[in-house]
């Protein structure tokens, strides 16, 4: 790394309970030399021993959402470097990640301000290579100032960006939930989730919503998801799961990531996604009941 490269960009990764996940991904950005914060919401196990212990500069915040804990990391931490990454503590910095944040130049981006990261995504110790989930780019770098938490969506959290973008298809941020692999925590977490996502389709429904960022089929990542998004929404429910699953099982080959690609697909389709119509309708219910 070049003398003055620590200088270049800060880490903040969220945190709570993650004693299993965050030495791997600190291991993987230690030797960047970068400022690290943490926003943990209230562990219990050894995380907090183990990110002061890699020097973290620790915060706390009570946990309502993603989106919400982002807003609160980005208007609260004091960012020193021109350049800001955003981390899960279930990832980790692929050797060919490190090797391009480590020669970063901030001459080359000068007219850029943010950057896509390309997300290989692990699920029971299975590459989802298939299924729609290779690649997926997700806005994980940009410049201070310049990028905010989209307060309009509950779970599918994601940073918006003025101005410029770039992608970085070669390098990889490797996402692993290691908790996961007992399908009781996938689940109760999923349950959490769907309450959140049910709630929010049904106040875009009221007109309570709308979309941040612009839908655009031809965009960058993120308004090629906005536009996507745009016709889910409009789908009946109930039906919406099985296109869902015939979709990334079928058409877009799942079903070739094998034992581990069946269980994610179907549990996706027709647990966590029908369930979230399930609630969806139990609020519309509990609305012309009023």
């Amino acid at each position: 790394m070049k003398d003055n490269q620590s200088s270049y960009f800060s880490f903040i990764i969220l945190t709570y309970n993650e004693e299993v996940h965050i030495p791997r991904l600190l291991n993987s950005i230690a030797r960047l030399n970068a400022p690290m914060y943490i926003v943990d919401s209230g562990s219990s196990d050894k995380t907090l021993e183990i990110v002061t212990s890699y020097g973290c500069k620790v915060y706390t915040n009570a946990f309502e959402n993603h989106p919400k804990q982002w807003h609160f990391a980005l208007n609260t931490i004091p960012i020193d470097t021109p350049w800001l990454i955003c981390l899960d503590a279930d990832q980790e910095v692929s050797i060919g990640l490190f090797e391009m944040l480590n020669t970063f130049d901030l001459e080359n981006y000068q007219d850029i301000n943010g950057i896509y990261f390309n997300r290989k995504n692990v699920f029971k110790g299975h590459w989802l290579k298939h299924g729609g989930y290779f690649p997926i780019y997700l806005l994980k770098m940009f410049r201070v100032g310049k990028g905010f938490s989209d307060l309009n969506e509950n779970m599918d959290h994601r940073f918006i960006v003025e101005g410029k973008t770039v992608i970085w298809d070669k390098g990889y941020l490797v996402e692993e939930n290691l908790k996961e692999n007992q399908i009781s925590f996938w689940i109760n977490k999923h349950n959490r989730y769907s309450d959140l996502v049910a709630q929010e389709e049904f106040e875009r429904m009221q007109q309570l919503r709308s979309q941040t960022i612009k839908p655009r089929i031809f965009g960058n990542p993120d308004e090629k998801k906005a536009f996507l998004k745009s016709v889910w929404w409009k789908l009946p429910l109930y039906f919406r799961p099985f296109i869902y699953f015939f979709q990334r099982f079928i058409f877009q080959l799942g079903f070739l990531d094998g034992k581990s690609g069946i269980i994610f697909h179907f549990l996706h389709a027709f647990w966590f996604r029908l369930l979230v119509d399930i609630k969806i309708d139990e609020l519309k219910n509990a609305k012309r009941s009023e």
